[in-house]
C-alpha cells in the first residue's frame, strides 16, 4: 500500500496503546466483575441458542434500551468479532418485526461502518491492521482500489465477506464518505429485506443465506471476469 495511505507518525502510539487498552479492561472486567461476566455469558447463549422466543425475550427485557443495545452491539462487535454482525442483524428482525427491525437495522450498519471509516480514516494503518489483520487489509484494499463503489455494495450485500473490514479500509484510503456510505446503505438493503422475509424461520434464514451468497458471488465472479477481458482487449 502506498505511503500516502498511512498514518502521521506521532500518532501511531494512540491507537495501539487505546487498542491494547481497551481489550485489557475488557478482560479485566471479564473475569473480575461477577456482573459483567454474568451479562456477557448470558448474551452469547442467548443470542448463538437458535431459540426465537429465549432471543425476543432476552432483547425486551431492555425495554426501550433494546435498540440502542442493539446498535452498540453492532459497533463493539467490528473490534471483538466475538457476535457476527450478521446474528445481530437477525435478532433485530426477531426482536422488533420486519418493519422496525429493519430500521434498527439500517441505523446500526449506519452508526458501525461510520465509525469504522472514521477510525480507519484519522488513525490510519496501524489501526487498521491492529483491529482486521495484515492480510485482510491488503486484501481489502487491493479490492477496494480496483473496484471502489461496487466493492462496498457486494461486500455489504453478502455476509460472508469482510463486511467490516471494508469500513476501517474505506476510510483508510480516502474514500469519500458520502459515496462510501451510500454503497453501504445500497449494499446492505438487499440483505435487510431478505433477513425480513425469512428471518422469522431461522433454519429458513441459514438455507437462503447460503443460496443467496452464493449466487452474489458468481454474479460478481462473472463481473469481475468481463473487467478483467474488457481491459485486456483495450491493452
Amino acid at each position: 500500500m502506498s505511503s500516502n495511505h498511512r498514518e502521521n507518525p506521532s500518532k501511531s502510539n494512540v491507537p495501539l496503546y487505546s487498542s491494547i487498552a481497551l481489550a485489557v479492561v475488557i478482560i479485566a472486567a471479564y473475569f473480575l466483575v461477577p456482573s459483567v461476566k454474568e451479562f456477557l455469558d448470558e448474551a452469547w447463549r442467548v443470542l448463538t441458542s437458535d431459540d426465537e422466543e429465549q432471543i425476543k425475550q432476552w432483547v425486551a427485557g431492555f425495554g426501550w434500551l433494546g435498540p440502542v443495545v442493539l446498535i452498540l452491539a453492532m459497533i463493539i462487535q467490528m473490534f471483538l468479532l466475538v457476535i457476527p454482525s450478521l446474528l445481530l442483524m437477525v435478532v433485530s428482525i426477531l426482536a422488533y418485526g420486519p418493519v422496525w427491525g429493519s430500521v434498527i437495522i439500517f441505523a446500526a450498519v449506519f452508526a458501525a461502518s461510520s465509525v469504522g471509516y472514521f477510525i480507519g480514516n484519522y488513525f490510519g494503518d496501524r489501526m487498521v491492521v491492529k483491529v482486521i489483520g495484515k492480510k485482510t487489509e491488503e486484501k481489502v484494499a487491493s479490492f477496494l482500489e480496483d473496484y471502489g463503489f461496487w466493492a462496498v455494495i457486494i461486500t455489504r450485500f453478502n455476509p460472508f465477506l469482510s463486511n467490516d473490514a471494508i469500513s476501517f479500509v474505506g476510510g483508510l484510503l480516502r474514500m469519500g464518505y458520502w459515496k462510501f456510505i451510500g454503497a453501504t446503505m445500497i449494499g446492505i438493503a438487499p440483505l435487510t429485506v431478505f433477513i425480513a422475509i425469512f428471518g422469522k424461520s431461522i433454519e429458513d434464514l441459514k438455507i437462503g443465506l447460503l443460496w443467496g451468497s452464493l449466487v452474489s458471488l458468481v454474479v460478481f465472479g462473472c463481473y469481475i471476469w468481463w473487467d478483467k477481458k474488457h481491459q485486456n482487449k483495450e491493452e
